[in-house]
């Protein structure tokens, strides 16, 4: 197969994920998906069958986009493909305490869509993180962010927290860092968009800092404006694009030829 799109870095098919995908052949680190969530009378927002099953062949973890409706439309299919949601996640607080709690990032933008009358207006989104196999073969890493608030570096005592578990003698250093939230506040594409469903690079760059490491492989089955690529190539990782329209192949070719001139802050 020839890309459409190919720096060496990232490169852009022209196709549908389930027949270009399998005949790649590979294995990525992370999986960044935004499928037409199938909510709309638009023509093009139809829900992919079998893209979850052909992903599961092809990563072991992937963030994916959704709204509740979605994802509780198609948990079975998620289920079916072995991709496990990332519930009762083991990991330390700063203070050393034991935590549990399911990766499901919350993007709030900054005015929302919908036009319902009879519905609170939906200024959000859902990203939930999926993986299969043991949950430490998926790469974690959670960004931080810088704190202004008061030190709280201390020295713990000996306690016992029943919520929690057992907590030992410990000393925490505060280092003016904190993890980052679950919330992300992040605008909408302002201005010409290149795609409807076009995500912010601010969007982008935690999860991928989160889900892939440093020179690994990302892969976008729905590669729209491709900006989950220039994304992840700004990130220094490899990526590789899959979009079923030409003329958002097109963009997207247009879009990461031009990325030198997005480096100062320019929206995905």
């Amino acid at each position: 197969m020839e890309p459409y799109y190919d720096n060496g870095t990232v490169q852009l098919y022209l196709g549908k994920m389930e027949e270009v995908l399998p005949r790649l052949g590979l294995q990525a680190d992370l999986i960044i998906a935004d499928p037409p969530y199938g909510e709309t009378s638009h023509g093009w927002d139809r829900w992919p069958d079998g893209w979850v099953d052909v992903a599961a062949q092809h990563s072991h973890a992937m963030w994916c986009f959704g709204s509740q409706r979605m994802f509780l439309d198609h948990a079975d299919e998620f289920r079916t493909a072995g991709w496990k949601l990332s519930q009762d996640i083991v990991g330390h607080d700063e203070d050393g305490a034991q935590i549990r709690g399911d990766v499901n990032v919350v993007w709030e933008k900054h005015n929302g869509t919908g036009f319902a009358r009879d519905r609170f207006r939906r200024v959000h989104e859902h990203v939930l993180h999926w993986y299969r196999g043991p949950w430490e073969d998926a790469h974690q890493d959670v960004p931080r962010v810088d704190y202004s608030g008061p030190d709280k570096s201390a020295r713990g005592q000996n306690s016992r927290t029943p919520h929690t578990g057992a907590i030992g003698a410990h000393t925490y250093i505060d280092n003016g860092t904190r993890l980052m939230r679950s919330v992300i506040k992040v605008a909408s594409v302002r201005g010409k968009r290149r795609h409807p469903d076009e995500k912010p690079l601010p969007l982008l760059d935690p999860l991928i800092a989160y889900g892939c490491r440093p020179g690994g492989l990302i892969i976008d089955p729905f590669a729209g404006s491709s900006s989950t690529l220039e994304a992840a190539q700004l990130a220094g990782c490899r990526a590789i694009g899959i979009e079923g329209r030409e003329d958002y192949c097109e963009v997207g070719a247009r879009r990461l030829d031009t990325m030198p001139l997005l480096l100062d802050g320019g929206a995905a």
